[in-house]
């Protein structure tokens, strides 16, 4: 019931806190199903991400979150859950033939689009930790999904680690050209193409 109104507060806290502005630069704002696959340097980086989508598209778009971290606790289990409908991944296969893309594929298959970050685990250093395979298998999965990069540029400086209040500095989210897996592209190869369309949004050459 008060889901709507705390997602509210919580977007226009993250906007308000960040300066963020949105830069459509490959790509419109459209409803169309996507993958939304962008650098990860912050807990925080799939709220701005998502606040910087337009209200219409936030409805239609979930973030994937490691359940480890936003288990641990009710209030990010409510977050998480009840607030942002994320779609949740163990780190850790619980049997050998688990699939932890699993989730993944049931929202796109329920038409939902994702936020995910292909590092797969928050990255301190400036530049891009190298891309797990996730993406290109749910490229491969599911190909009629658009794959747009996005750039999330100062978040990490905003709030840095041990500072009580955020820094007056703009964040940044630039949304790339949206990419698709080629018929006979290898994984590695795709991972390093996705990999350095990522790196082109960002404001120096990482």
């Amino acid at each position: 019931m008060f889901e709507p109104l705390v997602a509210t507060i919580i977007t226009a806290g993250a906007r308000s806190v960040t300066g963020a502005r949105s830069l459509w630069l490959g790509c419109t704002p459209e409803p169309v199903q996507r993958i939304y696959f962008a650098n990860h340097s912050s807990h925080g980086d799939f709220v701005l991400l998502w606040a910087s989508l337009p209200p219409a598209l936030r409805k239609l778009t979930r973030p994937v979150a490691g359940a480890d971290y936003w288990q641990s606790s009710p209030l990010r289990r409510y977050i998480i859950n009840r607030v942002f409908n994320g779609v949740l991944v163990d780190r850790q296969r619980k049997t050998p033939d688990a699939n932890p893309l699993q989730p993944m594929l049931e929202a796109l298959e329920n038409g939902d689009s994702l936020i995910i970050f292909p590092e797969g685990t928050r990255n301190l250093e400036d530049g891009l930790l190298p891309f797990k395979s996730g993406l290109y298998h749910l490229a491969k999965s599911y190909p009629q999904a658009e794959l747009v990069p996005v750039w999330i540029a100062n978040l990490n400086r905003v709030m840095p680690k041990g500072r009580v209040l955020p820094l007056p500095l703009l964040c940044t989210t630039s949304f790339g050209t949206p990419l698709q897996l080629g018929n006979d592209e290898l994984k590695e190869q795709f991972l390093l193409r996705s990999r350095e369309a990522l790196l082109a949004l960002a404001p120096e050459q990482q």
